[in-house]
């Protein structure tokens, strides 16, 4: 009677996507296929869906695995699982979502563009400095570009993390993780401006004291806020680049190992983890040299 159950949930999986989480009709139909696949999986196997555990799904998974299935497809293949297994824990069929510790694919990285020293001057310039929002935006792309900072780390640093004799910042990074970042005179400078002039008639509201970058409102910057912020800078500069905060961060990076910053120093000054993550800036710079030697070279225009 095992495919009978199967068949029951998956009308109940159905209405779920559509009135709990209101999904549109494409991707209830993509996840449901995905959900056959796993439930004629278990059927073959005579599994009830009580009895899945961690290993099934991870066998049914090197399947797909086997036949190249595209990382996207399998992201979405686990989530369209975890939901599945979440809607018959909130309705108290079975006690844990074995869907939930399966890994996810690796996804493709898309490299942010990179802007040029000249670009990131041309989104400043659009700022008016005599208003005080503007003035204050002015020093976050100086210190996210300056410092090669998280959007994260900018929004959520506190004035205590500013070592203004040092030139250094204390950063907190992903994980928790400590870190020392080294800031140059003139954003160091103009960060200590903006809080001896613009920051100081602010009233922060009750817990926003420590915050470094604040609203008229006296709250810390939301991601979402520094996000629409620069994209409106980029667009008044005319510059024709899909960016975001992380723009920034990848432009530091990139400027630094093209010109010849030691990889382990590059890696310590953006947090990574690991120096396989810093080392995409290394294929990056090769990818310079190729282009400036084709563009350059008599040979390559033949």
């Amino acid at each position: 009677m095992t495919s009978d159950v199967w068949r029951r949930l998956g009308r109940d999986f159905e209405t779920y996507l559509k009135l709990e989480k209101g999904m549109a009709a494409n991707s209830v139909a993509a996840y449901l296929r995905d959900f056959w696949h796993m439930a004629s999986y278990m059927v073959e196997q005579n599994i009830e869906p009580e009895e899945v555990r961690l290993e099934h799904l991870q066998q049914l998974l090197k399947q797909f695995e086997d036949i190249n299935l595209a990382p996207a497809s399998q992201r979405r293949m686990i989530s369209g699982w975890r939901m599945f297994f979440k809607m018959l824990v909130i309705e108290d069929a079975i006690a844990d979502n074995p869907a939930e510790l399966l890994d996810l694919p690796v996804r493709a990285k898309h490299l942010p563009d990179v802007l040029s020293d000249e670009e990131i001057t041309r989104i400043q310039q659009t700022f008016d400095l005599s208003m005080p929002d503007q003035a204050r935006n002015y020093v976050i792309v100086e210190v996210l570009y300056g410092c090669g900072l998280r959007v994260s780390e900018l929004v959520n640093m506190k004035l205590s993390a500013i070592y203004a004799d040092e030139q250094y910042l204390k950063v907190i990074g992903k994980g928790d993780k400590e870190r020392w970042v080294p800031i140059n005179e003139r954003a160091l400078q103009l960060m200590l401006n903006y809080i001896h002039t613009i920051r100081s008639h602010i009233t922060p509201r009750a817990g926003e004291e420590k915050y470094v970058f604040l609203n008229r409102l006296g709250t810390h910057l939301s991601r979402q806020m520094v996000f629409m912020m620069l994209q409106a800078a980029v667009r008044n500069a005319g510059i024709d680049k899909k960016v975001s905060p992380h723009s920034l961060r990848h432009s530091f990076a990139t400027e630094l190992v093209e010109n010849g910053a030691d990889l382990r120093a590059v890696q310590e000054m953006l947090g990574h983890e690991s120096i396989s993550t810093t080392e995409i800036y290394t294929h990056l710079s090769r990818e310079t040299l190729r282009n400036t030697i084709s563009t350059f070279h008599p040979h390559y225009a033949r």
